[in-house]
């Protein structure tokens, strides 16, 4: 039950305090280990493994520990220390504070400082809202069910080792010349540990289109034929979903076009995507919550 109390702790308080938040101290040392970046793979590698072990060796030791305390006091103190590991609170606050924006200048603003690295400044309105979409689309996969799937698997020190590597991917994984070779194994192990969670939220958002009132057929017709579009393997997998989901086109200028011969999304669409992510993050946490009684 520890997943059901961590997503109402979500729900209710939202994220923790820097201070207390793993993800900022990952963060932290990501952008220490940069100063040891020779612009290769192995120096890459090494920083990346450093990580890894703290983040692993430190969830395991606390969940040895927890495992030794009565059982409520283990039930409420695992959630507690799994609900930094997924966000999403965050992630819905951030897509009405560009949806609630009072102008199109200030959602672009909103879109860059929430949801997206690219340039904002010239995005037409329907370019926002696009990509305002496809950020609730991709990062209910990245930071809703893969972290809850790998806690499900393998307890804290899995769920860990996923936020871990989804925030290098995020911080190393750029092809610039500074970070292209160093962060190849960011990427890469990035890339393998989404691929099943990213499909797995595609086919939930397909299965749930029915309760949302959207269509479930288009759904799947658009992620079989636009899914693998995207430059990452995985990111396409729950945008095409979506995209076909709500009947709107999802574009990246000279990226990709996911759903080409749709329409541009428009602000109510954001709320229909948001309603739609809501309800497969919900009926995921149900599902995930029962599959932990039962094996536990």
């Amino acid at each position: 039950m520890s997943i059901l109390f961590a997503w109402l702790l979500d729900a209710a308080l939202g994220e923790p305090p820097a201070a207390f938040h793993p993800v900022i101290w990952i963060g932290r040392y990501l952008r220490f280990a940069r100063r040891f970046n020779r612009r290769t793979v192995l120096s890459g590698f090494w920083c990346w493994l450093g990580g890894a072990l703290l983040v692993v060796g430190g969830a395991t030791g606390l969940q040895w520990g927890l495992a030794r305390l009565p059982f409520l006091a283990a039930l409420i103190l695992t959630a507690v220390c799994l609900k930094p590991l997924f966000a999403w609170h965050a992630l819905r606050g951030a897509a009405l504070a560009v949806l609630d924006a009072p102008d199109l200048p200030a959602a672009r603003k909103a879109l860059g400082w929430h949801l997206v690295s690219r340039d904002t400044s010239d995005l037409s309105a329907g370019e926002v809202y696009g990509a305002t979409i496809e950020s609730v689309a991709e990062n209910l996969s990245d930071s809703v069910v893969a972290p809850l799937f790998f806690f499900l698997i393998g307890g804290l020190p899995l769920a860990a080792l996923y936020r871990y590597a989804n925030t290098a991917d995020a911080l190393w994984g750029y092809r610039t010349p500074e970070l292209q070779r160093f962060g190849t194994v960011a990427a890469r192990v990035d890339d393998l540990l989404n691929a099943i969670p990213s499909r797995l939220t595609a086919l939930w958002l397909i299965g749930i289109c029915p309760l949302a009132g959207l269509s479930a057929g288009q759904a799947w017709r658009l992620w079989q034929r636009d899914a693998s579009l995207t430059p990452s393997p995985n990111a396409g997998q729950p945008m095409s979903a979506a995209a076909g989901a709500l009947g709107v086109q999802l574009s990246k200028r000279d990226v990709y076009r996911l759903g080409a011969d749709l329409r541009e999304p428009a602000a109510e669409d954001v709320r229909r995507a948001l309603g739609l992510a809501a309800a497969a993050a919900w009926s995921f946490v149900l599902v995930a919550a029962t599959i932990q009684l039962v094996i536990t």
